[in-house]
């Protein structure tokens, strides 16, 4: 007769069968039983995961969002830093001020290393340690509650940066426009709430003594850092300029006339103002004699000081900076490079060998 019991051991649970032997002849041992040979699979139970209680509980799932708009400020913090190492400015807004001042001043420096280039770091290293929490491969013998713990350290020093710097750019540096450095202000608060979205309950107290060590320490860094910083006036509302107009030095190819007839043609227009070195540069692009065909509207046509209103031909497309494209119902903002207008708009080689220089 078979029979299986259930002996727990710890806890473990082992599972085994055993037989009933015929009846000894022996006084002594009456009845007899052999353990069966089969092996039976051992399945033990734990309270605690393999990997240690987890401080910050986050699904996995979530990874790939970190990893995502970890991603996205690589990306913006790269082209701060391009333009920050060479001077360059983003495009012109309406207001005046531009992320060039922002990084041309000496807020742009923390210790003397370029602000983009720490956020692009920190940006790269919350990217990677989420990829590598994302497949639980982490190196170094790094567990994945530490993992997750440098993950939640990384995004509360950049959101306490954030902070610190919208403080600084609506003190120090009013009147100036960063578009990229909002951007940025942005992703590092959504990482930061998504690390602490699924904090437990038990875990509050540690991780809010955390936030505050860290949070205090960005501060502290960045005042000392920034103790003999000087802040910039207000683009908007210091500057007070006339009309004036720019002259195009460029001459003009074949081609670039022949797209610039072509924007003409289909309605194309290119705002911007006077005052913008890019909107002059995009002529540039054109030349002399093309940039007369554009369809060009000025949006300050009785010049710039505070309070000046944009023309209302501007205002009415919602135009935001400067140069701006509108080409089939499609906006492109910022300098663009003449092969671009051409594909948007739908313009042809041979449109251009069509097409000669004007005299």
């Amino acid at each position: 007769m078979m029979m299986a019991r259930f002996i727990p051991v710890s806890s473990c649970q082992f599972r085994f069968g055993f037989r009933e032997l015929p009846p000894s002849s022996s006084a002594l041992n009456p009845r007899r039983f052999e353990v069966s040979r089969r092996r039976f699979p051992i399945k033990c139970s734990s309270s605690e995961s393999d990997d240690g209680v987890d401080s910050v509980s986050i699904n996995s799932s979530m990874y790939s969002w970190f990893t995502g708009l970890g991603g996205i400020g690589m990306l913006d913090t790269a082209y701060l830093t391009y333009l920050k190492l060479t001077g360059s400015d983003a495009f012109c807004p309406v207001g005046g001020g531009t992320c060039g001042d922002v990084l041309n001043s000496d807020y742009a420096l923390v210790f003397g290393v370029p602000l983009p280039v720490i956020g692009f770091v920190m940006y790269g290293l919350v990217t990677a340690l989420s990829a590598q929490l994302a497949e639980g491969n982490l190196p170094f013998g790094v567990s994945k509650t530490n993992g997750r713990f440098a993950l939640f350290a990384a995004t509360t020093t950049m959101a306490s940066a954030s902070a610190y710097f919208l403080y600084i750019l609506n003190t120090k540096l009013s009147g100036s426009s960063c578009l990229y450095c909002l951007v940025s202000a942005f992703l590092s608060f959504t990482l930061f709430f998504l690390a602490v979205k699924d904090v437990k309950l038990q875990e509050i107290q540690q991780v809010v003594g955390l936030q505050i060590c860290l949070a205090l320490i960005v501060v502290a860094s960045l005042t000392a850092s920034y103790s003999t910083a000087r802040p910039i006036p207000s683009s908007s509302g210091d500057i007070e300029l006339p009309y004036y107009s720019t002259e195009i030095t460029t001459l003009s190819s074949p081609y670039a006339i022949a797209l610039a007839k072509h924007l003409n043609s289909i309605g194309a227009k290119m705002y911007g103002a006077f005052w913008c070195s890019h909107c002059l540069e995009q002529k540039e692009m054109f030349g002399r004699e093309a940039a007369k065909l554009l369809n060009y509207v000025e949006c300050f046509p009785e010049g710039y000081k505070k309070g000046t209103k944009i023309f209302k031909a501007c205002s009415d497309v919602g135009i935001e900076g400067f140069p701006t494209w509108m080409i089939n119902g499609q906006v492109l903002s910022g300098e663009v490079e003449l092969a671009e207008l051409a594909e948007m708009s739908g313009f042809s080689l041979d449109q251009a060998t069509e097409a000669k220089p004007l005299q």
